[in-house]
């Protein structure tokens, strides 16, 4: 009866003719790598001519929304006569600071809960209860601890960063291939052997992966720990923006934060490509 169901749905489908090319989108299709930088690029081209349009055209009030000319002209002003270049400085170090120090906390607790299931049991529930913690809670009570300094600002980062990376690395770590575990055991290979020789080289790209991530994420919460107390960084000259109602600073503010997770996104992906190259086979 199946067999014949699928006969007659078959027969039913228009044929395609031979020799045609599939046009249009297809599902799951790969494109090109200049069809992609192309399709990415038109995209920011139309953001920008639509922005332009209801700026420059007289429908949004400049109070509101700056237009893009606006913006460019606020941006030569920041860098030539406001020093801008070292809020963009300090950004980046405390973004840099506050993931590194989470990453060198967060990476060995993350392999040991994926690779040992008694720890797995004592960590996962106070991780995973403190992973919907939103960073920004921790403010007040790291200004009364740490005070209003660096040191506050790389502590919101790294609450922010630390537990989902845990959690990412361990469910990487713990999803290694039992097949390669039973052969070390077979080979002679000891506990602390399939840690270090089988778990941690197979997890290596996916570890990297999750870093690449969060460290996306930790971008996000940069701009929350330089609203309080902070008198140098991109937070800092948007809050200042704002009380001026200057919204050409302020966007122009966004997009160098999302240029600079762009950037270093794309560098992490060259880094872990070529470190990891074999995982793609």
């Amino acid at each position: 009866m199946a067999g014949d169901t699928t006969r007659v749905l078959s027969a039913s489908l228009p044929a395609a003719p031979a020799g045609r090319r599939r046009r249009g989108m297809v599902p799951l299709e790969p494109v090109s790598p200049q069809a992609r930088w192309l399709l990415g690029l038109a995209f920011f081209v139309l953001f920008v001519a639509v922005w332009a349009f209801f700026t420059l055209g007289g429908f949004v009030s400049p109070t509101f929304l700056a237009s893009p000319i606006t913006m460019v002209q606020e941006a030569w002003l920041l860098f030539t006569e406001y020093g801008f270049i070292h809020d963009i400085g300090m950004t980046v170090w405390r973004v840099l600071g506050g993931f590194i120090l989470a990453a060198v906390v967060a990476v060995p607790l993350g392999i040991a809960m994926g690779a040992y299931k008694p720890v797995e049991a004592f960590l996962e529930p106070f991780v995973s209860f403190c992973r919907y913690l939103p960073a920004s809670a921790f403010i007040p009570l790291l200004i009364l601890w740490a005070g209003i300094g660096e040191t506050q600002k790389l502590l919101v980062i790294f609450i922010g960063s630390v537990f989902q990376i845990i959690l990412m690395v361990a469910v990487t770590v713990g999803g290694a291939r039992k097949d390669l575990v039973e052969a070390a055991y077979t080979l002679g290979a000891d506990s602390p052997g399939i840690v270090r020789r089988v778990l941690i080289p197979g997890a290596a790209p996916g570890i990297a992966e999750t870093l690449r991530l969060v460290l996306g994420w930790a971008w996000t919460y940069v701009i929350v720990a330089e609203l309080i107390g902070s008198s140098s960084g991109i937070g800092h000259m948007i809050t200042d923006s704002q009380a001026l109602l200057n919204t050409g600073q302020i966007i122009f503010g966004i997009i160098v934060i999302g240029l600079i997770g762009l950037v270093s996104d794309f560098i992490f992906k060259a880094v872990n490509k070529k470190l990891f190259a074999w995982a793609s086979l």
